[in-house]
Formats: structure tokens, C-alpha cells, sequence
């Protein structure tokens, strides 16, 4: 078969880009590895930039998100004794979105679904062949036969475990990465929100995050070290710890109920570079990792489709410079994303193992946070989302 694009990974920011790409007369298809109902049943981020709000209605999947959607105009970060509300709005005049990751696929796949984009999925051995060449071309098996897509470019969007990035030679990658000694245990709860808005807290037993995906069903979290195993948790262990880790006046309002999703996720800083090399151009998890403090994993590959969509559509209008600057342009806005994810990760974690510096250092500046309205509006700038 022949498409111009061959779009490896069919998660939202895979499904996304070929929508996009669509819109603009492009002929793409999507390779997924996973079948359709399991890329839906993934519970992940909750937060939506603005920027990726407004490329969602551009696409014209965005009626959805707004009507069922909660713009929140600020949060709420407390540690070492000291509570913060950053007002997003009045620091930047921009919000967020809550509306979650699984709503975003949802919709994605029902405009592809009506316009007859092609997704294969449960596409098995995919390989990239000559993408160094003018004619690359991917291999894959799909219900045990074999296909072959020859196409103009190959966007990797096939996350962390796929087969894009390694695609790129060892001599020419080079990659950065910082483990977490801990990860986040997570639950999806029947109840209503702690908060109006998602509650930072920092605490000497650990960080903990309270979020929603809507009014009557919450997602929280508890840092946990890595040795731990989510059948050691029970429901009410769960909640107890939670309690611990909030302030008295948010503790005492705090719902608690069974748990009908329970998960540990380990954390990680990572990014690759280069993002492009010969007719591979990879997006989101493929080419970095962000820890989720800073609400960034989504919305970080959203700002990797917006600027390869936008260079692939230039690329076929005779613009050649776009694609060739890919890797750089959506670099730059990596590395500042990463670097805020990494810095609340550092403010708000513990890390017990850096000893009490480390923890003076925190307080220090959770305080100078509190009392700097320079500094707020920096956390605010960088939370809803750096300008594309």
C-alpha cells in the first residue's frame, strides 16, 4: 500500500497528527500495536494546555471537550507549612482544561472513524526500512499477514517502547535521563474533587495530588518507593495516607470510596536527540519522558504534533525549511517543559536520601513563592503552557 505518511502509534498524539494531516489533504495512515478497546481503556492526564485546546477545535473535535470539560483558572500548592493558590488567570489570562486523555482518544477516533482515515491496529512487527533513503517504506503483520506501506515520511509516535527511535543509529542519538528513587501511586475514585481546582501538596511522609476528571470522579496520588506493589495498598490504607499528607482543612473535606483503577507508575526525565533523522521524525513519549508533576506528557506531545503537522503541510506546499528546522523548534520547547516538570518534581518531593539540605531548600522556596508574584506567574506561565 501506498500513503504518503506512515504514522507509527496510534495514541492520541499519533491519531491527532493524522487528523491534522488530513485536514490539509495529506494522505496518512496509523499503525498501533495495541487493539482499539486497549489504547481506550488507558487512564492518563487529565490536564489539557491551552494550546492543545485550541488545536483540538481547529481540528473540529473540540465541541465535546468544552461542553463536558472544567476550565480551571488556578491551583493550589501546599508544602512545608505553606499553602499557595496560583490564579493561572489573572498571572497569564489563560486556564486549563480538565478533560481526560481517554475523552480526547474517544473523540479522535470518531472523526477519524467518519471521514474513513485508516488505523490499523493490533499491527504486529513493525519495521522501518531505508529511512535514510528518498523511498523509506514499514513493514508490519496484520491478522497474520504481512503489509508494507511505501510512503513519503514516517512520524514515530509509538511512545517510550517503540520501535521508532531506536530507528536512529546509535552514533547519531544521544540520550538524557534522570530515574526518580520513587513513583506514584494512583487511584480513580466514584467521588467528588477535595478541591474547585487539583491540589499540589508536599509532605514529609511524600508528595501527594489530588485531581479530577469530573465532578464525581476523582484521580489521586501518593509518592511511594519503588519496591512497593499496588495489591499492598488497600482502599482505606489509601485514603488514610492521602488524609495525612493534606492540610487539616482539605483533609476533613476529602471523600473517600472503592477505588476502580489502582496503579503505580514510576518517574523519569528523559529526552532524545535528535527527533529526526532521515525520513523519521518522531513525537511525544517516543522522544521524551516527563514526570506528570508538571502535567506536561500530553501536552508536550501535542506541541510535537503541532510542529510536525505544521512542517509536514509546508513540506508539501514546496516549503522545505520547517521539516528540516523539526527537530530543533520542537527541542526547544522540550527541554523547557522538561525542566518545569523537573523543578516541581524537585520542590515537592521527598528524597530522603539528599538529607535535610535538600528539604530547607524546598521550604525556602515554597516560601518565596508564596510572598513573589514574579515567581507565581512564572509557575503559572509554564504550567498552562509555553507559546508554540
Amino acid at each position: 500500500m501506498r500513503h504518503q505518511v506512515c504514522i507509527i502509534g496510534g495514541g492520541p498524539a499519533g491519531l491527532l497528527l493524522s487528523l491534522l494531516l488530513r485536514r490539509a489533504g495529506i494522505d496518512a495512515v496509523v499503525l498501533e500495536r495495541r487493539s482499539r478497546d486497549y489504547v481506550l481503556s488507558r487512564i492518563r492526564a487529565g490536564v489539557l494546555e491551552q494550546g492543545l485546546c485550541d488545536m483540538l477545535r481547529q481540528a473540529g473535535i473540540g465541541s465535546r471537550m468544552d461542553a463536558e470539560g472544567f476550565v480551571h483558572d488556578g491551583t493550589i500548592l501546599t508544602a512545608h507549612g505553606t499553602t499557595v493558590h496560583i490564579d493561572f488567570k489573572t498571572l497569564t489570562g489563560k486556564s486549563v482544561m480538565i478533560y481526560g486523555q481517554t475523552e480526547v482518544t474517544h473523540d479522535l477516533y470518531d472523526e477519524l472513524d467518519r471521514i474513513g482515515a485508516p488505523v490499523f491496529h493490533e499491527a504486529e512487527d513493525v519495521a522501518i526500512h531505508d529511512a535514510d533513503t528518498e523511498a523509506p517504506h514499514v513493514t508490519f503483520t496484520h491478522r497474520g499477514q504481512t503489509h508494507r506501506v511505501d510512503c513519503d515520511y514516517i512520524a514515530g509516535c509509538d511512545g517510550f517502547h517503540g520501535v521508532s527511535r531506536n530507528a536512529i543509529p546509535p552514533s547519531v542519538r544521544r540520550e538524557f535521563e534522570s530515574v526518580y528513587p520513587f513513583g506514584w501511586l494512583g487511584i480513580l475514585a466514584e467521588t467528588p474533587p477535595v478541591a474547585d481546582e487539583l491540589v499540589y501538596s508536599g509532605h514529609e511522609r511524600g508528595f501527594a495530588l489530588c485531581s479530577m476528571r469530573n465532578a464525581n470522579l476523582s484521580r489521586h496520588y501518593l509518592q511511594v518507593p519503588l519496591t512497593d506493589k499496588p495489591e499492598n495498598w488497600s482502599d482505606q490504607a489509601f485514603w488514610t495516607e492521602l488524609r495525612r499528607r493534606l492540610p487539616a482543612h482539605l483533609a476533613e473535606t476529602l471523600v473517600s470510596g472503592p477505588s476502580i483503577e489502582k496503579s503505580i507508575a514510576p518517574l523519569r526525565s528523559f529526552i532524545s536527540e535528535p527527533m529526526s533523522w532521515g525520513r523519521i521524525y518522531l513525537a511525544g513519549d517516543a522522544a521524551h519522558i516527563v514526570p506528570p508533576t508538571g502535567a506536561k506528557g500530553l501536552n508536550l506531545a501535542a506541541s510535537d504534533v503541532f510542529y510536525l503537522s505544521r512542517a509536514l503541510i509546508a513540506q508539501y506546499a514546496g516549503e522545505a525549511q520547517l521539516l528540516q528546522d523539526y527537530s530543533a523548534t520542537a527541542l526547544a520547547r522540550v527541554w523547557k517543559a522538561s525542566r518545569f516538570s523537573w523543578s516541581m518534581t524537585r520542590m515537592l518531593h521527598e528524597f530522603p536520601a539528599e538529607g535535610e539540605f535538600l528539604a530547607r531548600m524546598q521550604a525556602a522556596e515554597v516560601d518565596y513563592l508564596a510572598h513573589s508574584t514574579a515567581a507565581q506567574t512564572a509557575l503559572a506561565e509554564n504550567y498552562v503552557g509555553l507559546p508554540y
